[in-house]
């Protein structure tokens, strides 16, 4: 089941894991939207080890000015439930 919900707003986490992931550097501790929830699939930072572990995935918008300090345009990713924290 998604822990979140489209409106949603999440923070993508800040960690640098070792190893292959899928969460784009530029976007690691910033705020975005969650748009949508896609459905459940394998995450590939599991999968280049042999592992199968489905989780929600989502699609996230991130303003420009958020990620960059300008721009008025959105950056927008399908991101993986662990990626993302909820905002307090």
């Amino acid at each position: 089941m998604a822990r979140f919900a489209a409106g949603d707003r999440v923070r993508a986490r800040s960690a640098d894991p070792d190893g292959h992931t899928r969460l784009p550097r530029y976007v690691r501790g910033h705020v975005g939207e969650v748009l949508e929830v896609l459905a459940t699939w394998s995450r590939p930072d599991d999968a280049v080890r042999g592992v199968s572990r489905p989780e929600p995935v989502y699609t996230v918008s991130f303003g420009a000015a958020e990620l960059w300090g300008s721009g008025s345009h959105s950056v927008i990713l399908d991101l993986w439930e662990s990626y993302l924290e909820e905002i307090i």
